[in-house]
């Protein structure tokens, strides 16, 4: 058989098992293949077939980890199940911080920033120690 349908097979064989994983890093292998298979048609040999393929697939393998650090960013998460909630201010203090009513007892609670409007009703944002750091409630 000649080699560059070595190199097709494998191609196709990889893009099919890619679209079931969905990781991209599949279809770089099977890109190099291609390369490969290009380079094998043109007459060159073995040596130089393997050589651009791992060539192209270290290239496009850097090139993908760079995209998805760009631009596939993991939202925060959280164990905390109180971020979210929403929280009634009892008062407010001289100071910006505030008495809170929430969980059927009371807490000592800050804002996220000083530009945070003081309101009624609150959202906690997150927790700093047993404080609880409030912000707008959304709509």
């Amino acid at each position: 058989m000649v080699p560059q349908y070595f190199w097709w097979i494998a191609a196709a064989i990889l893009v099919g098992v890619e679209m079931m994983s969905g990781t991209f890093y599949l279809l770089i292998v099977a890109v190099a293949c291609v390369v490969g298979g290009i380079v094998a048609v043109m007459g060159y040999d073995t040596g130089w077939q393997w050589g651009l393929a791992a060539v192209v697939e270290v290239a496009g393998t850097m090139a993908v980890v760079r995209w998805k650090k760009r631009f596939m960013s993991k939202p925060k998460l959280s164990n905390n199940l109180d971020i979210g909630q929403k929280v009634s201010v009892l008062e407010w203090h001289e100071d910006g911080t505030a008495r809170v009513s929430y969980r059927g007892t009371q807490w000592d609670a800050v804002l996220d920033s000083v530009s945070t409007p003081r309101r009624e009703h609150m959202m906690i944002m997150e927790t700093r120690g047993s404080r609880l750091v409030l912000g707008p409630v959304p709509g």
